[in-house]
């Protein structure tokens, strides 16, 4: 099997090239109208440096809860400017969103991600009480499922449901693609860093992915929520860049999952 195609979603998807500038300018738009208003609070620092840093969207009323997401890009490309709008369907419903940025590889391990990660959770988490649910597509689908063995316990114990969206949740065929040259994981890495070699996390998950996925992206799903034994939606017609466009849908079936309406 040629694992860089079998990891490659831009190939195998129609107009590919228009998502990432389209999803950029709505989430610029939705910023700003946001900011205008008083409910965006932007670039709050949760670390050193200029990435480690998150948006947080305000509800119109006093919030329910917390709703992280954690964006993906195999954990090299991307940051919070090109997902923002995202974060209305959750917000609609009454919760706050923190979109966090990370420091990228070859910069840094995936190890450091998870880390900062975990550090952004923490930041977001002091600044709004209640629950708290987290999010994360691809990368962050991954991130968002370590988050259940690196989270303090106490903020862990607030943690109401996990949904990674088409997760990364084994990090070994990684190793043998051309991305490895800049992700550097080895093989202590790939075990430590991969969601099916933890234990299953204290709170529900819902492992989400689309049935137009890559049968690389399905696999990977699959097998998180079987070995964790946590509910799984494969979620037809969505292939791996318009999976989480639910997201920004106040009605739809995803936010009511994410937040157990």
């Amino acid at each position: 099997m040629d694992l860089d195609d079998a990891y490659a979603n831009a190939a195998h998807i129609a107009g590919a090239e228009s998502y990432p500038p389209r999803w950029a300018a709505e989430a610029e738009a939705y910023r700003k109208r946001l900011a205008v208003t008083g409910k965006a609070r932007l670039g709050l620092m949760y670390g050193h440096g200029p990435r480690q840093a998150l948006d947080l969207f305000l509800p119109e009323r006093p919030p329910e809860g917390l709703v992280v997401f954690v964006h993906g890009g195999y954990w090299l490309r991307f940051d919070r400017s090109s997902w923002s709008h995202f974060a209305e369907g959750a917000r609609a419903r009454g919760w706050a969103v923190a979109m966090p940025s990370y420091d990228l590889c070859p910069r840094v391990r995936i190890s450091d991600i998870t880390r900062q990660v975990a550090q952004a959770v923490a930041v977001a988490a002091a600044e709004v009480p209640g629950p708290i649910r987290l999010g994360g597509h691809s990368a962050g689908g991954h991130l968002v499922a370590r988050m259940g063995a690196v989270l303090a316990p106490d903020l862990l114990s607030r943690v109401a449901h996990v949904m990674p969206i088409s997760p990364l949740s084994d990090l070994r065929p990684l190793m043998q693609t051309s991305m490895n040259v800049d992700l550097r994981i080895d093989a202590g890495e790939a075990r430590a860093e991969s969601p099916i070699y933890a234990p299953p996390p204290p709170m529900p998950v819902t492992v989400w992915v689309g049935g137009d996925e890559r049968p690389a992206f399905l696999d990977q799903a699959k097998k998180l929520s079987q070995v964790w034994d946590c509910g799984l939606v494969v979620d037809e017609g969505k292939h791996h860049f318009d999976v989480i466009d639910g997201l920004a849908d106040p009605d739809s079936r995803m936010v009511a999952r994410l937040l157990d309406i």
